[in-house]
């Protein structure tokens, strides 16, 4: 038989331990292109700059 704790841990201590497992939002910054919200260090995924200059052509779809 595995070991078992001797006593019932509290809810403090409980929620104490589980302190840092909280998710936390993504930072994201304007596109200085076309002004969306993107990841920093990326390609803006709506026009496809990165640091002022295009890096990838994105073909504008019509409908």
């Amino acid at each position: 038989m595995t070991p078992l704790p001797k006593r019932k841990l509290s809810k403090g201590r409980r929620d104490r331990r589980r302190a840092h497992d909280a998710l936390t939002a993504r930072n994201l910054s304007v596109c200085s292109n076309c002004g969306e919200m993107r990841l920093p260090h990326t390609v803006c995924p709506k026009c496809g700059f990165y640091k002022g200059r295009e890096v990838v052509s994105m073909e504008k779809s019509e409908k």
